[in-house]
């Protein structure tokens, strides 16, 4: 069996703001995620982690089955940060969530339960399980910029999509 250091060598996470905090159209951002995300599998990476927030998170996940179904050997984690997280969304991004996550490799409730410090755990969680990070960023601090920041403290590339 692999070990955990030559498995993340293969593993990509993904970090971007949600839908109401990207100032570019959002075909135009889903253009650029999949080609970051087909780039990244060129150059060998097959297992890629969403933390299934509503925005890029669920597009880059959708991207990735997307890419399976066509048949592409690629995997997609679901490193959602508490059971529950979905339930207070609307109808369509509950719907896209479930779709997404009922398609997944993987699922993994990186939380037992909501908590203050649930999120920066799932994002530092993806980022302690990849060897690159794809960004959607704004540039304004947020999550996202946290997420990062904490990559780059790791030593682990970041490729950033202007969001």
């Amino acid at each position: 069996m692999a070990s955990e250091a030559e498995l993340r060598k293969h593993r990509c996470c993904f970090t971007g703001h949600r839908p109401e905090k990207l100032s570019r159209p959002e075909k135009a951002l889903r253009d650029d995620l999949e080609s970051e995300i087909r780039k990244a599998f060129v150059e060998g990476y097959s297992v890629f982690i969403s933390g299934m927030a509503r925005g890029v998170d669920i597009d880059a996940a959708e991207i990735v089955l997307q890419l399976r179904e066509a048949g592409h050997p690629v995997r997609l984690i679901c490193a959602s940060p508490f059971p529950g997280f979905e339930e207070s969304w609307d109808k369509e991004w509950r719907r896209r969530y479930n779709a997404v996550m009922e398609s997944a490799d993987l699922v993994r409730f990186v939380c037992p339960k909501y908590s203050r410090g649930c999120f920066q755990i799932r994002n530092e969680w993806m980022v302690n399980h990849s060897s690159r990070v794809i960004a959607v960023f704004n540039g304004q601090p947020s999550g996202t910029r946290n997420t990062i920041d904490y990559a780059m403290r790791q030593g682990i590339p970041v490729r950033t999509i202007r969001g």
